[in-house]
């Protein structure tokens, strides 16, 4: 629970950094401003990066599970079919 928790809070500081940027860009009208732009773009792709390496480290350690029909079509074992011993 804290994994997803950690990660739905670093989703949320991600669009807040893009609406920043956003903010910045629209009111953009000196030196000042751009600067402002990067810094939150800039630290929108290191919490991108940040997120990416906790999630596939969270999933190799098994503290985050994968769900849904991708995981459920990987456990399914096939049906071989014509073979006989």
């Amino acid at each position: 629970m804290i994994v997803k928790s950690i990660t739905i809070a670093v989703f949320i500081l991600i669009i807040i950094s893009l609406g920043l940027a956003l903010f910045n860009l629209v009111k953009s009208n000196d030196q000042k401003q751009s600067e402002k732009i990067v810094k939150a773009l800039t630290f929108r792709i290191t919490l991108s990066v940040i997120l990416f390496v906790f999630i596939f480290i969270a999933l190799a350690t098994g503290l985050l599970r994968p769900h849904g029909i991708g995981a459920q079509m990987q456990a399914k074992k096939p049906v071989v079919s014509g073979q006989s011993k």
